[in-house]
């Protein structure tokens, strides 16, 4: 078992004592905790001590995006507290069933009647908007959901699920302080802003008034490489954007070609692809 931090000992007594006594009265516990906090370490953790309190407990590992999904799996099994009970996917996939039109596309969704599971840990909580967390407590499973409590609430709605978490990972871990990402979201929850400079070899935030900027940024998106990504605002930036760097590559037509990189918008259980994974058109099925 990984060594715990003081605070993540403290949630995870937390947490397990809710199991044992509370979970009959008081549906489901709320755990925030920022990025480099170790929330997926104790994950992990929690499910162990949870086989050793109650074996035959069938858990539902959930997220509210398939790419999430993939990515706690991946971490679970590395963990080896993946059980053979268990069940790891999205959020969709575990209490909806699609409506499908006369060409079997997806138009819809219906909750089912019933799921089988004794417990469902919720990872990115934060996503969760107010409908679907609904539908979700509807079931009557109790529930642990895992969450970023500094991260912005969901798009639609104003309901926010891990604004107050009932416990708080706040210690960042020592490997964590050194990743300089980490350390930017540290000072941009803390102060508002962060100040344009170099933080390491491959972090730079450049000034907007800084007149090599323009040239810098012009110079990247010209040499852009499929490794490089790149984060914006506005659909209308990104619409710019591709249309740059698509030029630049020396594609011509409006339509993807073969070399294009493009990202997933809709899950596809039966191929394995899930929304938010990236990829690079190989071949014209056409």
């Amino acid at each position: 078992m990984p060594v715990l931090s003081k605070d993540q000992k403290s949630a995870l007594d937390h947490i397990l004592e809710w199991y044992r006594k509370d979970r009959g009265s008081m549906q489901y516990v709320t755990l925030g905790g920022y990025a480099g906090t170790g929330k997926t370490t104790l994950i992990a953790v929690i499910r162990r001590e949870l086989a050793k309190i109650d074996p035959g407990l069938k858990v539902g590992f959930v997220s509210f995006t398939g790419k999430a999904a993939r990515v706690l799996q991946t971490k679970i099994k590395e963990a080896d507290v993946l059980y053979r009970q268990d069940s790891v996917g999205t959020i969709h996939s575990l209490i909806y069933t699609p409506i499908l039109n006369a060409k079997e596309e997806i138009v819809g969704w219906k909750t089912k009647d019933e799921i089988d599971r004794n417990l469902i840990i919720v990872d990115e909580g934060s996503m969760v908007d107010q409908t679907i967390w609904e539908h979700l407590i509807s079931y009557r499973v109790p529930m642990i959901v895992v969450g970023d409590h500094g991260q912005l609430p969901p798009i639609k709605g104003n309901f926010t699920l891990m604004q107050t978490p009932h416990v708080k990972l706040e210690e960042i871990h020592r490997q964590a302080r050194k990743n300089p990402i980490i350390s930017l979201s540290i000072s941009a929850r803390k102060t508002g802003e962060i100040i344009p400079g170099r933080y390491s070899g491959t972090v730079i935030k450049y000034g907007g008034d800084d007149a090599e900027t323009g040239e810098v940024m012009q110079e990247m998106l010209t040499n852009y490489r499929s490794e490089t990504l790149i984060l914006c605002g506005y659909n209308k930036t990104r619409k710019r954007l591709n249309a740059y760097i698509r030029a630049a590559l020396g594609f011509e037509t409006p339509t993807p070609e073969i070399g294009d990189r493009v990202i997933c918008l809709r899950n596809n259980h039966r191929a394995k692809i899930y929304n938010g994974m990236l990829g690079t058109i190989k071949k014209s099925c056409a």
